[in-house]
């Protein structure tokens, strides 16, 4: 079993996936290549992004491919209102695909969140702290105008 496989964000995506796949079947013959091409793109491309992004080298990587997820899922949303408000869907089955998306959101968003919180526990090279003096590469010999700041340190 992959990774991808375990998590609960990428099965929820599976199942709506297959719901907008029944839902997008009912809607009429002339928006095949309309909503119903785009709805299923959409919702392919959430489940799609959570297996691409969980083989990525790294929690940043994977976390960008959640955000793209969610942003497919969002689309998905937008897609129920154009259906609802065409009345190709009935209300009750737009609140189902609601309800799920909203589940779907809150998933995606929890496990983002998971990696960004464990990504910033992480050190990274460059946490050094920076010291609080510089040196003055000059000889203090040849130098008898006083301290002056270092053209090494980049602050004003």
């Amino acid at each position: 079993m992959f990774r991808f496989e375990k998590l609960e964000a990428w099965q929820l995506a599976i199942s709506f996936a297959s719901d907008v796949y029944a839902l997008t079947a009912r809607l009429p013959d002339n928006e095949r290549f309309g909503l119903t091409s785009q709805m299923r793109r959409s919702a392919v491309s959430i489940s799609s992004n959570i297996a691409e992004g969980s083989g990525r080298a790294s929690d940043a990587d994977f976390s960008r491919f959640l955000e793209i997820a969610y942003g497919s899922l969002m689309e998905v949303v937008s897609q129920l209102h154009i259906a609802k408000s065409q009345r190709y869907i009935a209300a009750d089955d737009f609140e189902r695909l609601y309800q799920a998306s909203d589940r779907l959101a809150r998933v995606l968003s929890g496990l983002r969140s998971s990696l960004t919180r464990r990504h910033a526990k992480r050190p990274t090279s460059n946490s050094c702290p920076r010291p609080s003096t510089t040196l003055d590469p000059r000889p203090a010999a040849l130098d008898q105008s006083g301290p002056r700041p270092s053209t090494l340190d980049p602050r004003p």
